[in-house]
């Protein structure tokens, strides 16, 4: 049986060579799979893939189709909170048994939907990540668990419900109506190209609205750009502290992060 899978692009754009390369190793390796691009995955307006309505409108399309098993998003970058409230009020009973694949900007409409209960949310590669070095083995990874092998699933998972986020985008979750409860969850965070002292004052955001959870997995912090003075502490010694304040349990790093080993993480149990 055939696996349609829908793409969309929630925030900004790809290229078609971005499609082609997922395409050309869908075709080769994954048989079983039919991928289909919405056409406004290559628009553009302004840092965008098209105007906020558009995206929805591609959004809606692709979720509300009974013809797809799964959704998997193209591209994060900045721009899908934009339309995550309207996208999560518009879905029908057509979306309640899809996967929906993504991570970093997509969190949003990810958190949205495990909020609302609605279909297999999971933190994964992207289309666009195929550019990465070594990409053809994230999307290999992505293909694989849209087609039902569990191989691509990050290694620390248990059966202890788990979450994971870009820092940035959980932070910005908090104290909004798509911010799933949490409690009883492990919680998986990674973050890219933020200064220590930053990402030292998203910890402190974060682990304030992450009471009752039973623990936090640091991912890869990756580019972290050279400030003009040191921060004089490393991530995980900020991950450390800030738990520690909040009486939160560290329990370790998690394979998880902007780069191309990026691993799969089912939310819920």
């Amino acid at each position: 049986m055939t696996i349609r899978i829908a793409i969309c692009a929630p925030a900004t754009p790809i290229t078609r060579v971005d499609a082609a390369r997922a395409e050309e190793l869908a075709a080769s390796e994954f048989p079983e799979i039919a991928l289909h691009f919405h056409e406004h995955c290559f628009a553009s307006a302004g840092h965008f893939a098209g105007p906020d309505a558009l995206r929805l409108s591609a959004f809606l399309d692709c979720a509300n189709d009974p013809a797809f098993a799964a959704v998997w998003f193209a591209r994060g970058g900045y721009g899908s909170n934009r339309i995550a409230q309207a996208a999560i009020a518009g879905l029908t009973a057509e979306a309640a048994d899809k996967a929906w694949l993504g991570y970093s900007d997509m969190g949003y409409l990810l958190a949205g939907l495990y909020r609302a209960g609605i279909g297999r949310p999971a933190h994964g590669p992207m289309v666009a990540d195929g550019r990465r070095a070594g990409g053809e083995t994230a999307l290999r990874r992505a293909l694989g668990w849209l087609s039902g092998d569990p191989a691509g699933l990050e290694g620390g998972l248990d059966m202890r419900p788990t979450v994971a986020f870009n820092l940035t985008t959980l932070a910005m979750l908090c104290g909004t109506p798509l911010m799933p409860g949490l409690a009883g969850h492990i919680v998986l965070v990674e973050e890219v190209s933020e200064y220590l002292y930053a990402i030292d004052r998203l910890f402190f955001h974060v682990t304030a609205h992450l009471g009752g959870v039973a623990g936090l997995r640091l991912g890869r912090v990756s580019e972290v750009p050279t400030n003009d003075r040191e921060f004089g502490a490393e991530v995980e010694d900020i991950a450390r502290y800030w738990c520690a304040r909040h009486a939160i349990a560290y329990l370790g790093r998690a394979d998880i992060g902007h780069d191309s080993d990026n691993r799969i993480v089912p939310f819920g149990v």
